[in-house]
């Protein structure tokens, strides 16, 4: 099965020089620390510095919405900032860069390139035989993975979850997985989803076989074109996401499959109208896709749109009476604010600029009165970011930082925090990624 990657555009743009503190973490420049205590990374592969454009991580007080000077220098790691996973500890961020295929390790109290674990030299960047767009840091902070699709696999096809020792920046394991292209880790860090070419399988890792003599791949079947999953918060369950006749898969019907972990078998089904994305919250799952020939509806001019589906996970049934519209693209993004305001995010959207009308790739539905606000802004949503403790939302469209305010689904204007700015953070170059890094204050 063939899925769009979310590619990051080649900005060209003529910018001014900007000399900020903070530097490259060669021996001849000392990094410049932040003093930030609540802290947003923000991954920037053309940001300007006085040396030129340079790969690093701008870094955001997550409590005041303010930029800080200081930044992270990517400059002799990972050439091209870009997809970002922090450690559960939130001791580390791994940063990786589709130009080498190179995954760099950040200390974030340093905030430069971690050590390795004996404390004497950095840890080396770690090269991944390929591009990925799902990986994350285990339970244990010190091991990562990464689904790499294209990944060269003697005597079988490409695609392998690839297990890496953060610490002393080395590939630990290569795990064969056809196609591998979505991973998602349960809970208590004993097992993996694994979503690659098999149009009918689900592949489950059990973490603690990695390395031994017995096979830590288990396949389960049957399913329709699975695409994304999400645990329980036992673990012990997780809600496979069929995508169906979406636009690239291939499929029949979309719905969402349980799936018993412990045996590992495939058991009943919920029909939804699409499914590519989701977030469990309480027993309350959220689905996001975009069903072929959706219609909007009036009051745009986009021409198809996607849909979400509310799914009681204890009864397993969906309990919003016809599909909610949202924008369409394929849905690969979502996260929930403090106070109910849901932020869906896709790439491949049927943007709109018509003059009077302005949407992209970004939905928000509020989860207490299942309205739906698309604001004004094009481009592919590839971050979204709650502040917990704030009712505001980082999200990252079309190249750029935006703070939504959830009390309106608004543009943040003018924050109450005694800095007299806009209300919005600017950063040059082109971000991509953000995480935040730090427990609230």
């Amino acid at each position: 099965m063939k899925r769009t990657l979310i590619g990051m555009a080649v900005l060209v743009a003529a910018s001014a020089a900007i000399v900020a503190c903070g530097s490259s973490n060669s021996s001849s420049n000392k990094q410049t620390l932040s003093g930030l205590k609540f802290r947003v990374f923000v991954s920037n592969p053309l940001f300007p510095t006085a040396a030129g454009n340079q790969s690093v991580l701008n870094i955001v007080d997550a409590s005041q919405d303010a930029l800080s000077m200081s930044y992270i220098s990517l400059l002799l790691t990972t050439p091209q900032a870009g997809l970002m996973a922090v450690s559960p500890s939130l001791k580390y961020t791994m940063v990786f860069s589709p130009s080498g295929n190179a995954i760099a390790l950040i200390d974030n109290t340093t905030e430069s390139t971690a050590l390795q674990s004996d404390g004497s030299t950095s840890v080396p960047p770690i090269t991944l035989p390929g591009n990925t767009e799902s990986m994350f840091i285990a339970n244990d902070n010190a091991t990562g993975y990464a689904a790499v699709p294209t990944a060269p696999v003697i005597g079988q096809p490409p695609g392998a979850v690839v297990a890496m020792s953060l610490l002393t920046g080395s590939i630990a394991a290569t795990i064969p997985v056809s196609g591998a292209q979505f991973i998602v880790p349960s809970p208590d860090g004993n097992y993996i989803l694994v979503f690659g070419d098999n149009p009918n399988s689900v592949t489950v890792i059990t973490t603690i076989l990695i390395g031994s003599n017995q096979d830590p791949r288990s396949t389960v079947c049957c399913f329709d074109h699975p695409v994304w999953g999400v645990f329980n918060n036992g673990g012990h369950t997780a809600y496979i996401f069929d995508c169906g006749p979406e636009p690239g898969c291939g499929g029949t019907a979309a719905g969402i499959t349980i799936l018993n972990i412990g045996s590992p078998t495939a058991g009943s089904t919920v029909p939804v109208s699409a499914a590519t994305y989701g977030l469990l919250n309480g027993n309350t799952l959220y689905v996001a896709g975009t069903p072929p020939n959706t219609p909007c509806g009036s009051g745009t001019a986009a021409k198809s749109c996607g849909t979400l589906n509310i799914v009681n996970t204890s009864s397993m049934t969906v309990t919003n009476s016809s599909p909610i519209i949202i924008t369409d693209g394929y849905h690969d993004r979502m996260q929930l604010s403090q106070d109910g305001q849901l932020f869906i995010g896709a790439h491949s959207c049927s943007n709109v600029n018509s003059g009077t009308e302005v949407r992209g790739c970004l939905s928000i539905f509020n989860t207490n009165t299942s309205g739906v606000v698309v604001p004004p802004s094009e481009g592919d949503v590839t971050a979204i970011q709650p502040i917990p403790g704030r009712q505001v939302v980082y999200v990252i469209q079309n190249g750029s930082l935006a703070i939504y305010d959830t009390t309106t689904d608004k543009l943040q204007v003018s924050p109450n925090n005694g800095l007299n700015n806009s209300g919005q953070v600017d950063i040059v170059g082109q971000p991509f990624d953000l995480k935040l890094v730090d427990p609230p204050q």
